[in-house]
């Protein structure tokens, strides 16, 4: 049995459990809040590039006509950039809601985002419905292409390739311009930060934005592979949380190394025991916190001994 098929699949896998994580990742550093509407925030957008590819709403305007009328590589592009804009406005909102909670106990955050991520599901359901979506594809990313003796999928391709690309944008973003180093400086001190006049309530907000936008850049990404549905949030959160646990909170590397660790290894048990595959994730999660609590890339503290 060749191993390159499962081995890619975990590769493809791991990049995009790191492109849903790094969203994740900003708002845990930046602002101490583990923000339990990610999910739904990564599921609003495979609904909000599917509203932007296929309207529905008003399909026999004129404007809405001639939108449908461009090709469907056009418009699939265009929703890429619009879609996760839109939802990041959506994240905006929500911040402001979440203001009220900061410098309170943690668990007052928690349980604002997890009630906005019941609020998103349900307003998806009854705007959508609760039927499985596919997300229409362009005849380029369709089909499959042959390398070697081998057959893969051209949109596994393509996800692979445009999260790695996702990924480095965003490092060159972090370490390359003078809004990356005030993020940074926000994630190591926030109230040094302030000492040095920048408006921490902006900062804040431009980074639940950001990070909102990646969930659903990442949603979009993934939808053609897991399909679309109102639920299917839940299936990125649990992986999101644990990729940046295991790669250490607040390293973007770490998070890269520790989502390609959990997509290699859940492809490669997929490879030889199926049911066992997402149980696997779980496993190694267990393993590496027992002896490294901060994750792999995680920076010591005084309680490390």
């Amino acid at each position: 049995m060749s191993l390159l098929p499962h081995l890619f699949n975990g590769v493809t896998l791991g990049l995009l459990f790191a492109l849903v994580a790094l969203g994740f990742m900003l708002i845990v550093g930046v602002m101490e809040t583990i923000n339990l509407a990610h999910g739904s925030l990564f599921a609003l957008g495979m609904y909000a590039a599917l509203a932007v590819i296929t309207p529905r709403v008003g399909s026999d305007w004129p404007v809405v006509s001639a939108w449908l009328a461009l090709p469907l590589g056009t418009r699939y592009a265009l929703a890429l950039l619009v879609a996760p804009m839109l939802v990041g406005l959506f994240g905006l909102a929500l911040e402001l809601c979440l203001r009220r909670t900061y410098g309170r106990d943690p668990l007052y955050g928690l349980l604002l985002t997890f009630g906005a991520a019941l609020v998103i599901e349900e307003g998806i359901r009854l705007i959508w419905g609760s039927t499985e979506r596919q997300l229409p594809l362009p005849e380029a990313l369709s089909g499959a292409v042959l390398i070697g003796d081998l057959i893969y999928a051209r949109y596994r391709l393509f996800a692979c390739g445009f999260a790695v690309v996702a990924i480095m944008a965003l490092w060159l973003f972090l370490e390359k311009t003078p809004y990356g180093a005030i993020i940074k400086a926000g994630a190591h001190d926030s109230e040094m930060v302030r000492a040095l006049g920048i408006n921490l309530s902006r900062l804040r907000a431009g980074v639940f934005a950001l990070g909102v936008a990646l969930a659903a850049l990442a949603g979009i990404v993934v939808a053609p592979i897991w399909g679309i549905r109102p639920q299917v949030g839940v299936d990125a959160v649990v992986p999101a949380f644990l990729v940046i646990v295991l790669g250490g909170v607040g390293s973007l590397w770490g998070a890269v190394f520790a989502g390609l660790l959990v997509g290699m290894v859940v492809g490669l048990t997929g490879a030889f025991a199926s049911e066992w595959s997402l149980l696997s994730m779980y496993l190694l999660f267990i393993a590496v916190v027992t002896f490294r609590a901060r994750g792999l890339f995680g920076r010591k503290s005084v309680l490390d001994t």
